[in-house]
């Protein structure tokens, strides 16, 4: 058995957004932390899929990119100094006789009392074109996802998609290229409405219901012809670059191996404080599932302090101490001039 000094209080997996604030949280509480994140760096989706994308739904944060709210988490949450193990995948989870868990990784084993999930929507790759020609063109002319917005100053764009990714490309990218066309294959986007609404403002040509049929080269342009969906018209467009975002496939069937009831799309089904199935194991942002849940990253951070809140008292009855941030502060504070 593991000794006391190499067993966590919580063992945080995903290192994205909401796992990086509920680390953040957890240390506030001065619990002993641990941040296991499959990747080599911190930052999930937003730093991965889309860091150079706009995000509008962070409290007090007009528009922030992937790239620099991951930055910002980043530097909250390495001041508290939780352990952080990157490149490390949770394999197998064994809840043990004494109440605690096992986590095995591909990086050795790790022991917690309690677990947060907060592993998104696992593993996730661009749903790409389905035209065996698109190959060719990718990432010369064809991209899935932008790391580099300034590769499109003056350029024509088009973007293909009906989601919130295309649409917030769409306006960002209006901005500074020379023109953007946005394709659907939908009349209706799926897109927030008031993004919707300041689309139709822009002078941004959009083109719906039309689906990509054919590409090919022409005069160095990349040609897109384009086909009615239920119907006969027929455009071809000619353009520098032509973003896709069809959104992405995830990968979660790891769960299945994990002691927590899933439901439909392999989500973990949570209770009021996001514990799952398993007492000790909580499940928080988009990996979570409850009655009238909001896939907001702002969702997220608020079911961290919840859960760490209650996996600390199930752990620590006796022990009570302040939720608001400044009287935590303190505390922290005060316990690190301590062990100095």
């Amino acid at each position: 058995m593991p000794n006391s000094d190499s067993i966590y209080d919580i063992a945080i997996i995903g290192g994205g957004p909401t796992g990086m604030f509920a680390a953040t949280y957890a240390r506030m509480r001065l619990a002993k932390v641990l941040l296991l994140e499959s990747l080599d760096q911190l930052g999930g989706q937003p730093e991965n899929l889309f860091p150079q994308k706009n995000i509008y739904d962070i409290p007090a944060l007009l528009e922030i990119n992937g790239h620099d709210l991951t930055e910002h988490l980043k530097k909250q949450v390495l001041s508290y100094n939780p352990d952080i193990k990157l490149g490390t995948k949770v394999e197998l989870i064994k809840k043990n006789e004494d109440n605690h868990f096992t986590l095995a990784t591909n990086r050795g084993t790790f022991f917690s009392k309690s677990i947060i999930i907060a592993s998104g929507i696992g593993s996730f790759t661009p749903r790409k074109l389905k035209l065996t020609s698109a190959e060719k063109f990718e990432d010369s002319a064809i991209f899935y996802t932008v790391n580099n917005p300034k590769k499109f100053i003056d350029k024509e764009v088009v973007i293909a998609g009906g989601g919130d990714s295309a649409v917030d490309w769409a306006l960002e990218l209006e901005k500074f290229a020379k023109k953007v066309t946005l394709i659907h294959r939908r009349d209706q986007f799926r897109a927030l409405e008031g993004s919707v609404s300041k689309l139709k403002q822009k002078p941004i040509e959009i083109l719906t219901p039309f689906k990509i049929e054919a590409l090919s080269q022409v005069n160095n342009k990349l040609a897109l012809d384009l086909a009615e969906v239920r119907g006969e018209q027929k455009i071809r467009l000619e353009t520098d670059y032509l973003i896709v975002n069809y959104g992405f496939i995830s990968n979660n069937d790891f769960l299945e191996e994990w002691p927590v009831k899933l439901e439909k799309k392999n989500l973990i089904s949570v209770n009021s404080v996001y514990e799952t199935s398993t007492k000790g194991i909580y499940a928080i942002g988009d990996i979570a599932t409850y009655p009238g849940k909001t896939q907001l990253i702002a969702t997220g951070m608020g079911e961290g302090p919840i859960a760490v809140n209650h996996a600390l008292e199930s752990l620590y009855p006796d022990k009570k101490q302040p939720t608001h941030s400044t009287s935590l502060i303190k505390e922290f504070n005060r316990h690190n001039l301590k062990k100095n």
